[in-house]
């Protein structure tokens, strides 16, 4: 599946205008944040490709653009934290998703098994869990 998003015409309709057209990046990646729609908790960072966002947005779970792996990655497939989406909303220069998700399975959203992949305090320059 190849997707494909319109161009904004003009810098007035890419940051008023009603139709979506993200602007990846040179890798053709855009940045996703995740966070949990009933708590406002941000979960998780990504990175999305075109055909991750329209995957996104077509089936209502998140899926992402793994860099290390390079490929596709349907969040929760095989941990079962699927990530329900219950809205995707888009920055005013369109560069950047943000997904209020409600977690399936533990609850959890990081791939070492805490909830939030942002479980670490930096203090003092070093690092401590989160309470």
């Amino acid at each position: 599946m190849t997707a494909t998003f319109p161009t904004a015409p003009d810098k007035h309709a890419l940051e008023h205008g009603t139709e979506l057209a993200p602007r990846f990046d040179a890798a053709g990646l855009i940045a996703a944040v995740a966070t949990h729609a009933e708590t406002g908790e941000v979960l998780m960072f990504a990175w999305m490709n075109a055909e991750a966002l329209e995957r996104t947005l077509a089936t209502g779970e998140a899926h992402y653009w793994s860099r290390s792996r390079g490929e596709l990655w349907h969040k929760g497939a095989t941990s079962g934290q699927v990530q329900r989406i219950v809205e995707a909303r888009i920055d005013c220069d369109q560069d950047c998703v943000w997904l209020k998700v409600l977690p399936q399975g533990d609850g959890g959203a990081c791939h070492t098994g805490a909830r939030s992949c942002f479980y670490r305090v930096i203090a003092d320059g070093k690092l401590r869990e989160a309470p």
